[in-house]
């Protein structure tokens, strides 16, 4: 299966990874290691996530407070957000 971002889901993702980057030197480089891990893990096995509506699943991102939020088309999973866990709920919905 193929992984796409919706372009807020991605800019969330540079965002996250260079506001930890100025923090430490480096924990914005663990950051994405960690997001590619669960991203791996969805690719091989999408329906591992929690299913939070009909059609979207959620992943929590190990040592970090944010989750992946995707749903799995025919070939193809879309991720839709990469959430901090302490935003807002359901702020992703009209990427859908």
């Amino acid at each position: 299966m193929t992984i796409d971002f919706h372009s807020e889901a991605r800019k969330e993702l540079f965002n996250a990874a260079s506001y930890y980057e100025d923090q430490v030197i480096g924990l914005g480089d663990e950051f994405i290691e960690e997001i590619e891990k669960v991203l791996e893990v969805i690719r091989q096995q999408p329906d591992s996530g929690v299913e939070i509506t009909e059609n979207e699943r959620r992943f929590l991102v190990p040592r970090f407070p944010f989750a992946i939020i995707y749903s799995k088309e025919s070939k193809q999973i879309i991720i839709f957000a990469i959430m901090h866990l302490r935003r807002k709920p359901g702020y992703w919905k009209s990427r859908t």
